[in-house]
This record gives structure tokens, sequence and C-alpha cells, in this order.
């Protein structure tokens, strides 16, 4: 892996440390994990291949890393489903599942292309587009 790669990942997870106010990087894979995985289990194989081929190769892996893509796709039935489901990926209360939700959707708004954060905004339900829509704060 070329050192270019390493420092495309390593700007997503600075990004996500700047975005949830967290120090510790070990902190933030995590919460980037859970945030990646709560939303690539309610995509379609396809939609999910397609976002993953804008992110960095080491950001790649993380979001396909125990993925079973023949399972069947996560139905969303409601906010706080998609909240738990990174609750779960996280050591409880440590980071809020909300800020990490809108930290990663604001990531993938800032790494990912118009039209690609478009089709994935589409495809989710109306559920979670208070919680994509919302700008976060980032500190200055």
């Amino acid at each position: 892996m070329s050192v270019f790669e390493m420092e495309k990942a390593e700007i997503w997870v600075n990004d996500m440390r700047d975005a949830l106010q967290i120090a510790d990087e070990d902190r933030a894979w995590l919460a980037l994990r859970a945030g990646l995985h709560a939303l690539r289990d309610r995509l379609t194989v396809d939609e999910a291949a397609h976002l993953a081929a804008q992110m960095p190769m080491m950001i790649r892996g993380l979001f396909f890393e125990g993925w079973h893509p023949g399972g069947k796709r996560r139905r969303l039935r409601s906010r706080e489903s998609f909240l738990e489901d990174i609750e779960r990926e996280l050591q409880h209360g440590q980071i809020d599942a909300e800020k990490v939700a809108r930290a990663t959707f604001h990531l993938l708004d800032e790494h990912v292309t118009a039209g690609m954060v478009t089709n994935v905004r589409h495809s989710l339900p109306r559920k979670l587009a208070d919680l994509w829509a919302e700008p976060i704060a980032l500190p200055n």
C-alpha cells in the first residue's frame, strides 16, 4: 500500500476525530467503522460497492469488514434502530451514536462525489434524512 493511500485514510480518521471532538485515534477508527457499517448494511450490494469505490483503500477495507453481501439487507425500522446498530459497535456510552451518524454522513459529504452522496441519501428512508441534512459544527 502506498504512503499516499495511507495519508488519504488518515485524513478520514482525522476528520472523524475533529467532528466528534475526540483526541483518541483508535476511538475515531471505531466510530468510523460503526457509522459506515450501519450505513452499509442498509444499502444494496451495488450501492455499497459504488460507495466503497470512492473510499481510500484502508477505509474501504473497514467498510467491508465482516460484510455478508449475500445476506438480507437490513430494513430500517426506525431512526433509533439505526443508532442502536452504531451503539452496538461502540463501547457503550463512550461516544454518542447520533454524533457518530452525523459525523459519518459529514465525512461522506466531504470526501465522496456529490452524485454518489445523492444516490446514497435517496436510497435511505426519510427517517434518516434529518441526521444527514443537519450540518455538524466542526471546531475551527
